[in-house]
């Protein structure tokens, strides 16, 4: 009998809420395998589809990686296993009818081999985005000149250890 009253509660409180917008993010990891031409024009679809349907706060375009881990799905064709992937991620202010759209679009496009959906909050997405172009800014410095990067590190910490 308590866990009725508790899915009811929970159900009221979805129900009361539905109609307010919240901040959800969108991470998905598209085919390795399709040409350059084609990522941008998947991504720019999920882009679309989610501007459609609410308010972009933050992206991330799509860019090539190794995942840490083999992800498998089954085909018309038999099983493909992905060890790479573009991964981008969006994320969105929606109501949860939209949001609902959005996540029912996302499982039925063929493109996306994995996605994970999160509830987030713009402050949140905002430092993500910050970091991540951070990141990318650290990793253009080490790609333009690895030796000097390395130098000034070892330098750096010669420092600290001499104090």
């Amino acid at each position: 009998m308590a866990k009725n009253k508790d899915e009811e509660a929970l159900a009221t409180e979805l129900e009361d809420t539905s109609a307010e917008p919240r901040v959800y993010e969108l991470g998905f990891h598209l085919d390795p395998e399709l040409p350059t031409e084609e990522v941008k024009k998947a991504y720019q679809a999920v882009r679309a589809l989610i501007a459609g349907k609410g308010a972009i706060v933050a992206e991330v375009e799509p860019e090539k990686i190794q995942l840490a881990y083999t992800i498998s799905r089954q085909e018309v064709a038999g099983r493909r296993d992905f060890n790479s992937a573009y991964f981008a991620w969006i994320v969105y202010e929606a109501d949860a009818a939209h949001h609902a759209d959005v996540i029912t679009a996302a499982g039925a496009n063929k493109l996306i081999i994995r996605f994970i959906d999160l509830i987030t909050t713009k402050d949140e997405a905002r430092h993500a985005l910050e970091v991540h172009e951070l990141l990318a800014k650290d990793a253009e410095t080490v790609e333009s000149d690895p030796e000097e990067v390395l130098s000034s590190e070892i330098d750096a910490a010669l420092e600290g250890a001499a104090v």
